[in-house]
């Protein structure tokens, strides 16, 4: 339910809460040689490039209604590659009340927001096991703004963003903010899980788990993919090249690579 002006807390000056949003996604693959691999990383490298995670920056940036003041971008040798942007508050505009609302943000074409001072950073990290054949896919996003906007509202286009099978969301509220009357505000909007963030047709197709501290104004979310189609984990090879015996193996060896990711342990007997 949206706030009337009449409704709205009035602050005293300016917003000092600091919200902060932390999205990693996995993905993971089944690559049976070092040739597999290395066309793997190769394929990573350039689908995540330095130049195309900026232009994911800069979207982000306009979701939440940003003017980029630097950048700074980086290829990495063997791999990998990041970029950081700081940004600086949009022109002062009244914020739409919808912004009390739990509800999944846009893409980039539906875009009038505004907010205060923030820096959003990407971190790339592709690996792979040394003997299993599995390679993985990390990318860490952080967006932290000031001011009434939340960075939540860029999830939507995060996560459509990136192929993932994988998914940890990490939302904090810090800091605090005084209304006319001097009282202190811990937090400016509702919030019970940034699951209500996530649109319907992307829940469906995770699971999801929970993990939030309301008193301390900490949401935590992963979510692991449901379906699993062995072509969609195969690096070079198609799932009818293979024996019965091969499928049932690399299948075992992808779904307890995923399971370990999403409950964060490791769960295969050679492992501690």
């Amino acid at each position: 339910m949206s706030l009337t002006p009449e409704q709205r807390v009035q602050l005293h000056e300016f917003n000092n809460l600091t919200k902060s949003l932390s999205f990693n996604m996995y993905d993971i693959c089944y690559t049976e040689t070092k040739k597999d691999r290395e066309a793997y990383i190769a394929y990573i490298d350039e689908q995540y490039n330095a130049d195309r995670l900026t232009n994911i920056l800069k979207n982000v940036a306009d979701i939440i209604g940003a003017h980029v003041l630097n950048v700074a971008k980086q290829d990495y040798v063997p791999q990998g590659a990041s970029v950081t942007m700081l940004v600086s508050e949009g022109p002062v505009v009244e914020v739409p009340s919808e912004r009390f609302e739990e509800s999944p943000g846009p893409l980039p074409e539906a875009v009038t927001m505004s907010l205060d001072k923030s820096h959003i950073t990407v971190h790339t990290y592709p690996e792979y096991h040394p003997s299993e054949g599995i390679s993985t896919f990390r990318a860490d996003i952080d967006v932290a703004t000031c001011g009434e906007i939340s960075p939540l509202k860029a999830l939507n286009y995060l996560i459509h963003s990136f192929d993932t099978d994988i998914m940890t969301m990490d939302y904090r509220v810090r800091g605090f903010t005084r209304d006319i009357n001097g009282h202190k505000l811990f937090i400016d909007h509702d919030i019970s899980s940034i699951q209500n963030y996530i649109p319907d047709e992307v829940k469906q197709l995770f699971d999801m788990i929970d993990v939030n501290i309301y008193q301390e104004n900490i949401f935590h979310t992963k979510c692991k993919l449901k379906d699993f189609d062995l072509n969609n984990y195969l690096f070079g090879k198609k799932k009818d090249q293979l024996e019965d015996d091969e499928i049932n193996k690399i299948t075992e060896r992808l779904q307890l690579e995923m399971d370990e990711i999403y409950y964060g342990k490791n769960m295969s007997n050679n492992n501690n």
